[in-house]
């Protein structure tokens, strides 16, 4: 059931990413073009990139952890060949960031409930603020949920997404 419905996340999230992408470089090449060939700014475009990267960084940042590509500083595995050591410490470091990211989705929640009591909207379209803030909200969720997922994986002896990916080359 869980792989399913990491399956339909990763179907749906990886999709938006790619089209936020080309959009936002379309939209870059369109603002560059407005400023430089016509001499005369394109109104209200730094409004949509700045929505459109807020999702694109969020959910690229949630496909990442769900792969395991993101950075990681793991001195442990440079300090010891000892796989025992090596889990202990990949344990240690995800019950961790476990707890800070939970933190993050304390504090996503209380920044989006408070943008969403405040009603602020961008001045030329009106698009309000939580809609490119509610990105924080679902990143944290879906990051927390990648990591307890990989704890459960080592709890259980096996390794983590990058960790399967690197033994197999």
């Amino acid at each position: 059931m869980l792989k399913k419905i990491d399956a339909a996340i990763d179907r749906v999230i990886r999709p938006v990413v790619v089209v936020i992408g080309l959009g936002v470089a379309f939209l870059l090449v369109v603002g560059i073009v407005a400023r430089s060939a016509l001499g005369a700014p394109v109104f209200g475009l730094e409004e949509i990139m700045l929505l459109a990267i807020m999702w694109f960084y969020m959910l690229g940042a949630v496909l990442a952890s769900r792969e395991g590509s993101h950075l990681r500083a793991d001195f442990v595995d440079v300090m010891t060949e000892n796989p025992a050591i090596r889990r202990g410490a990949a344990v240690i470091a995800t019950t961790v960031s476990i707890f800070a990211s939970l933190a993050f989705c304390y504090w996503a929640t209380d920044f989006l409930s408070f943008s969403l009591s405040r009603g602020q909207r961008t001045p030329v379209f009106a698009i309000p603020f939580w809609v490119s803030q509610a990105s924080v909200l679902v990143a944290a969720i879906l990051l927390t949920a990648y990591l307890i997922r990989d704890l459960v994986v080592l709890l259980q002896g096996g390794t983590p997404a990058r960790d399967a990916d690197e033994a197999k080359e």
